[in-house]
This record gives C-alpha cells, structure tokens and sequence, in this order.
C-alpha cells in the first residue's frame, strides 16, 4: 500500500507539472489528463480509514432497505475502499457473487449482496460525473453525450446490473440479459442466478414487453436505444404437433358463419396467445393473423374485444408484427379504435404501439388515419385508454411526418389539459410527448399559441423531477426563434428565473442542462431589454431637453415681441 501511495504522489506531481498552453492536443484529451490529475489527487489526499469503519460502513448499507436512502459519503467510502470504481470492476463482483451462490450461499444473502453493488453502481453513474464517465461510455449513450439518468431496477439485468439490450425469460420466470445468462449457463450452471431455483429446462424466451419498455424509456430520456447484435435476434419458436392441431380447430372455428363458434375461438385464441412466445409463433405460423383481421369489423361486440386483444398478444412476437402489418390490419384496427368498445379500443391503442416499436411501422400507422383517432381516446378515454393512446402517441410522434399529423388532429391543447389535471396522472406522459413536438415547427407554433407559458412555468416549481426536465426541454424550443422575446418576457413575468436557477442546481442532469441554456437565453434577453430601456431613457430625455430650449426659445421671442411699439405710435 505504500507503494502504491507514493507512486500516486509521484504521478500527480508529474502531471500536475504539464503546461497545456505549450502542448498542441485537443480539448477532449486535455479533459482526460485534467481527470486522470484529479484521480491521482484525490487518490494522494485521501488517508485510508480502518477496517472497523469499513466494516462499520458496509453493514449499514447491507442491512438498509432498498427504499431507503444512503448517506453518498458512505457509498463512496464503499466503492474506493473495496476498489469497486469502475463498471468494469462491479459487473466482475456480480459474475463472481452469483457464480459463488450457485455453489450454495443462501439466496437472501444473494439478493441482499446485489442491491449493495446495485447501490454502489448507481452512485458511481449519478453521484460522481468523474467515476461516472466510464459507466455512461460503456452502458448506454445519451444523445447529448451528458450523464446518464438513473435506470430503474426492472430493466437492469441481475447479473451485470447494466441496461438490458436483449432481455430473454429463464424458466423461474426471470428476465436476464441475452449475453450474461447466456455465457452463465455455458459455465456449466443449471440454476437460476438470482433465485438458486434449478432451471428444468435451459431454454430462452425473449422478454418483447420488457425491451418495449426499455426503449420508450430511452427515447423519453434523451438515450440511444439499445441496440442488439445480429447474432442475438431470436430463434424461431416451435411448437408440437398436438398444438399445432389445436391452433388449426380453432382456425376452422374462426372461419365458420357461427358466432358462438367465432366468438370462443377467438377468445381461446387470445388466451393462448397471452400465454407463451411457443403458442404466438404457433397461431402465427398457422395462419391465423389474416383470419383474424377479417373479423375486426364485425359487429359483435365481444368477438372484436377477442380478436383485437389476441392481435395485440401475437404482436409481441417479432415475426408476427411483420405478418399483422402485411395482412392490411392497420386499417381494421383503427376501425376498432374509432367504433369499438372501451376495451377493444384500449387494446387497439395498445397494439398500434407494440407495432409502432419496428420503424418502418410508424409511417404506415400514421399514414392511416390512426392519430386523429388515438387523440380522440387521449380526450375522452378511460384511464388506461389514456395510458394507451398516450404511449402509442409518443411512438408514432418519434417518426417526424406523423408530429405535424398530430397537431393537426389537436393534440396539443388536450395534452396541455391534462398538464392541469394533476388527478390523472398523466403529467409525465403528456410533458414527454409536448417535448417532442416541440421541436417541430407546428408542433411549436401550436404550443406557443395555447398559451402554454404559465402551464409549463407551474410545472417547473411544482412538477417531479421528470416533468420538471420535459417541461424545460418545451420551453427551449419556444424561447428560440421569431417569438423569442414575447416568450421570455411571458416566463419571466411568472417568475421563471428562480425556478430555472434552482433546477440548474438540484435538477436531473437533462433538466440541469435545459435550465441553464434558458438562463443564458434569459440574460440575454433582460440585458438587451436593460440596453434598449437605456436608449428609450436616454431619447426620452434628450427629447425632453429639446422641447424646455425651444420653450425657452419661443418664451425668449415672445418677451422681444413685447418691446416693440404698438401699431397706433408708429408715425406716418
């Protein structure tokens, strides 16, 4: 250990002896030297405590509850003195930990082990931008270059606690990442990492819900969507003759003029296909999609509720998405969502969103009249219709020919509605869908016509952290442009500049940003407006002077005017 001190004391020394004005390198590889000169100081101040308050340190965290909150002194403590500073070294620990449990470690020391690294690998991404540059290099890559925020725990995969790319389902009912359980059972282990379940079988189902999710999580956040490898898209799923033959009388049941008949079959159909990856291969491969899309227009209520519900089930299913759209179901399914029940249109939102995930599927949905139709159930849905066609909205509006669709089927006055309905609960989904069209010059001109100003300014105090962000982002686009000075003069009149400083101070790192890009807009706009109040002052007096000297002109002319003789004095 002293070795290593005075080896960091000597590199500090010889780094802090650079002169950059003299060395011609970049700006980028500057910072990286200034980093590493930080490390190293840091490193050399810093006098290693105990064992017993590491000791000491460790329990408090170990025996904490996963919703408590953790003194970051602590954490950072942790992560040094157990040498856990890099994202590197805390997916090996999690390797290593689960490997050791498979050999019989009980399962809540396990769980209670991971949600220590897990702690310790959400300080070092969010607490500390320095120890936090890796993680945000090597895990996911924010648009912006900027630091990551934090990732919810259901979409980090047990093993490396990183982003999942290619979430797969064991046989416990656990969701991995591709890679990591992958080269776990490849180790020769047959148990479930996190659970120490035996696995009966070691087959891999892809978790599409999860990696729907994951990627509308990245898109609301600023974050490139994770991207999988092609050697890791999914197997084709087969099924056993015995199904096969089950899907098929259901299929001839479907296809028969009985309603009772097409209404059982498509309800079984849509259970099935609920059920497992295996059967909505298995209804896809036997052909069931195209028989299923011809009976979105019928007329029985229940029938539709099953046939739109089992659409949406087999959506989940990659190759079905591709097979829905080519069937010409768009069409039906709007119908639905036009004219169906409550339920059969909550599900009609849910499936265009699921089919909206594959790109090319975002132009053929908005090209079919589909927005118009989501805004409506936005407006006068049901909660979960709400949900629905907000999420399906948000999808569609990343493709940016359907933004200007969207605001033209008035969608911008009903989100800004629901921005002042805290009650339902859907702030957030509503500020992530105006921060997209915002950047759209309709989907700009719309907001800043709405009179969003104070709707968006009463978010920024009173709105989560998320909201708070959104919000921020929206009102970027509009302090930018030919309105630029009404806007600012607006926010500023409620009282932004506070807000806006306090969440360049304690806001989420998208939000920090946003905050001061308006602040440097706001200084801008109150010095040209301190200038020209200057000049109109300064005109307003030099206006003022001149009028007093030509009064005392003309009362000069008037007092000459009085000396004179009369008319009657004059001589002839």
């Amino acid at each position: 250990m002293k070795s290593f001190q005075d080896i960091t004391a000597r590199l500090e020394q010889a780094l802090a002896g650079i002169s950059f004005d003299e060395l011609n390198i970049s700006d980028e590889v500057r910072e990286q030297v200034e980093l590493v000169h930080a490390q190293f100081k840091r490193a050399k101040e810093r006098s290693d405590s105990s064992d017993d308050d590491l000791f000491n340190d460790l329990i408090s965290v170990y025996n904490s509850s996963s919703s408590a909150n953790v003194d970051p002194d602590i954490l950072r403590r942790l992560s040094e003195k157990l040498q856990l500073v890099t994202i590197h070294d805390l997916n090996q620990e999690s390797l290593t930990l689960h490997e050791m449990a498979s050999g019989g470690d009980p399962g809540a020391i396990v769980e209670k082990m991971s949600m220590l690294l897990k702690r310790i690998k959400d300080f070092v991404q969010t607490q500390d931008p320095e120890m936090g540059a890796q993680a945000s290099a090597t895990d996911i890559s924010p648009k912006d270059n900027s630091t990551c925020p934090v990732i919810p725990d259901d979409f980090r995969c047990p093993i490396s606690l990183d982003l999942m790319k290619d979430p797969v389902i064991v046989a416990t009912g656990q969701t991995y990442e591709r890679g990591c359980i992958e080269r776990w059972l490849e180790a020769g282990h047959d148990t479930c990492p996190k659970t120490q379940q035996k696995l009966p079988s070691k087959s891999l189902t892809p978790n599409y819900v999860l990696r729907s999710l994951i990627t509308q999580w990245c898109e609301a956040n600023g974050i490139e969507p994770p991207k999988r490898s092609a050697q890791l898209s999914n197997a084709p799923v087969s099924c056993t003759a015995a199904e096969h033959n089950n899907v098929f009388e259901l299929l001839q049941k479907l296809s028969s003029q009985n309603l009772e008949d097409q209404r059982g079959a498509a309800g079984m159909l849509r259970q099935l296909a609920k059920r497992s990856a295996e059967n909505r291969a298995c209804i896809g491969d036997a052909g069931a999609i195209p028989v299923l899309v011809s009976l979105l227009s019928t007329t029985d209520v229940s029938t539709q509720e099953h046939v739109v519900t089992a659409l949406l089930n087999l959506s989940i299913y990659e190759e079905n998405k591709a097979r829905i759209i080519t069937s010409g179901a768009v069409p039906g399914i709007v119908h639905v969502l036009k004219r169906g029940s409550m339920e059969a249109r909550e599900n009609s939102a849910a499936t265009l969103f699921s089919l909206s995930i594959v790109d090319e599927n975002k132009v053929t949905i908005g090209a079919s009249g589909a927005i118009p139709a989501l805004v409506l159930l936005l407006s006068n849905g049901s909660q979960r219709g709400k949900k629905d066609a907000a999420t399906a909205l948000f999808n569609l509006c990343i493709y940016q020919g359907n933004k200007g669709k969207a605001v033209r089927a008035g969608l911008v006055p009903i989100l800004l509605e629901l921005l002042t309905e805290t009650e339902s609960g859907m702030v957030d989904e509503a500020l992530a869908i105006l921060a997209i069209l915002s950047g759209h010059p309709e989907g700009k001109a719309a907001i800043g016509a709405a009179s969003a100003i104070p709707v968006l300014v009463r978010v920024i105090r009173n709105g989560s952290a998320r909201s708070k962000e959104n919000a921020a982002a929206v009102m970027v686009h509009l302090c930018n442009g030919e309105q630029q000075q009404q806007h600012l003069a607006e926010a500023q009149e409620q009282g932004i500049v506070s807000l806006l400083e306090e969440l360049a101070e304690s806001g989420t790192d998208r939000g920090k940003r946003k905050a001061i890009q308006l602040l440097e807009r706001m200084n801008r706009f109150l010095k040209q407006q301190s200038q020209a109040q200057a000049q109109a002052e300064a005109m307003a007096q030099a206006q003022a002077q001149a009028q007093a000297q030509a009064l005392v002109q003309a009362q000069g002319q008037a007092d000459m005017r009085s000396l004179l003789p009369t008319s009657s004095h004059i001589p002839d």
